[in-house]
């Protein structure tokens, strides 16, 4: 009987080898070192240089696993600076929105904070030492129980997590000295607004389904004061709330927002940081990361196009647009657009070169196909850039990604076009 026992054990040991093998020439990660050095690294990269300032944001987003709140097969994909598929249709939010809405809500201690929209429960992990408590709510009932889950399991104790219409708040617990909604409704619902205590702050991306601005509310006399912050793109609500917009996407005519860059935003700086400046953006597009807009003659089209800067090999630079595509119905797309590039070199992975790219996701929203134009390379002047590229079968929404793309150099573009061909 021992000598079985000894048996199977060295038996497990020889699995959990192979196991570990098997993931480590899957991901190249075999240790919880491995992620925090990964960690680590997509916090200096992401979140400080793109210019969240708050230190104890800083330390939240360092000490918090967010691979423990993604599927097994992204875990790979953790530590880079994208949303991720977690079933169910949702995502987990990109980690720089993450830390950017934490930073604009500005946490303290003494704060009693209601999240809508628990998705894997990451947003309400990197709040938990920052403020007293967190109550988040999940509609979609098996994300929010695994959420649950997940919280309770890395002790997460402060955070109090339920299944339920987040639209309709927690009034058991209100108010609230913080609102943070991470799904896009088409206005503020107006009983988070009830729970919101005179004085609080709560943030929400508003707007159509691929046409979003993260916008921050204050509550003065009862009526809610706003600073528009920055164009975005997040994961609509489940339910009659989404099914109710006016404003329907249609995935039978795909096309891009303002590809001119004729229509600006003028972003206002957050009312409680002086320091910081208004600043003009395209509107329509997000992630929008060492972009600015020129206003010259030379533009190819009307009196405004954008220019990407890099100098440092690996940083992002460029800005993202989502749209509405039914591949079962659109089977081509009709791409063009103008660009001019100056000492455009590739950054230090074939993944970092200077593109349009386009990311197919289905209905579940995990991915089904990437095409590009590009790559470009070193300097020429203005060129017309034209190609037709098929769309997945199983494809109903993409998000095009314009910009350098972690390559050096200066990329200008204007009149992007996107169409179906057929």
């Amino acid at each position: 009987m021992a000598t079985s026992l000894k048996s199977r054990a060295a038996r497990a040991r020889l699995w959990a080898c192979v196991l570990a093998l098997f993931v480590w020439q899957a991901t190249g990660i075999v240790s919880a070192a491995d992620y925090d050095a990964l960690r680590d690294r997509m916090v200096d990269e992401e979140i400080v240089a793109a210019g969240i300032k708050d230190p104890r944001v800083i330390e939240s987003m360092r000490n918090t696993p967010r691979h423990a709140f993604v599927p097994g097969n992204m875990r790979a994909n953790a530590y880079y600076d994208m949303a991720l598929a977690i079933g169910h249709a949702q995502t987990i939010s990109p980690p720089f929105v993450v830390a950017y809405m934490t930073e604009q809500l500005d946490p303290q201690p003494t704060d009693k904070v209601l999240e809508i929209g628990t998705g894997s429960g990451y947003q309400a992990a990197v709040l938990s030492p920052l403020v007293q408590d967190v109550y988040t709510i999940e509609i979609v009932e098996p994300l929010g129980e695994r959420a649950a889950r997940t919280l309770e399991r890395l002790k997460y104790d402060n955070v109090h997590a339920k299944v339920g219409d987040g639209y309709q708040g927690w009034p058991e617990h209100a108010p609230f000295d913080k609102i943070i909604v991470t799904c896009s409704p088409e206005k503020v619902p107006p009983k988070l607004v009830e729970q919101l205590r005179e004085g609080g702050r709560m943030i929400v991306p508003v707007g159509e389904r691929y046409q979003q601005t993260l916008y921050l509310f204050e509550k003065k006399d009862g009526e809610l004061e706003k600073v528009a912050l920055l164009p975005t793109l997040f994961v609509p609500m489940t339910g009659k709330a989404e099914e109710g917009r006016v404003t329907q996407p249609d995935p039978l005519h795909p096309t891009i927002h303002n590809g001119g860059f004729e229509e600006l935003t003028e972003n206002e700086p957050a009312p409680d940081d002086p320091s910081a400046e208004s600043h003009t953006k395209p509107a329509g597009w997000h992630y929008q990361r060492q972009l600015d807009v020129a206003e010259e003659g030379e533009a190819p089209e009307g009196s405004h196009f954008v220019t990407f800067t890099n100098n440092e090999p690996g940083r992002g630079a460029q800005a993202l647009q989502g749209m509405p595509v039914d591949g079962r119905k659109v089977r081509m797309l009709d791409v063009s657009l103008w660009v001019k590039g100056t000492n455009l070199q590739r950054g230090p992975s074939p993944y970092h070169q200077p593109t349009l790219g386009i990311s197919f996701y289905d209905a579940n929203r995990a991915e089904a196909g990437y095409r590009f134009l590009g790559p470009w390379r070193g300097s020429f002047d203005w060129q017309l850039v034209r190609q037709r590229i098929p769309v997945p079968t199983q494809a109903r929404e993409a998000v095009v990604r314009i910009g350098l793309c972690g390559a050096t150099g200066e990329l200008s573009v204007d009149a992007i076009r996107i169409g179906a061909a057929d």
